[in-house]
């Protein structure tokens, strides 16, 4: 696969990628820029409990 520097690498990070992107995922042109960041910053909240990362 372009753009990956270790091609058996590839299928390990795409599988994780993908339900992660999902979780951050907003449909933007659905939403209000003040609502859009709102939302946001409550998925990236639920990934910092997850992950156990500090703000």
């Amino acid at each position: 696969m372009r753009g990956f520097r270790r091609p058996e690498r590839t299928p390990s990070f795409l599988s994780s990628f993908g339900s992660i992107r999902q979780h951050f995922a907003i449909k933007r042109h659905l939403l209000r820029a003040s609502l859009y960041r709102k939302q946001l910053a409550v998925r990236f909240d639920a990934w910092r409990l997850f992950t156990g990362s500090a703000r």
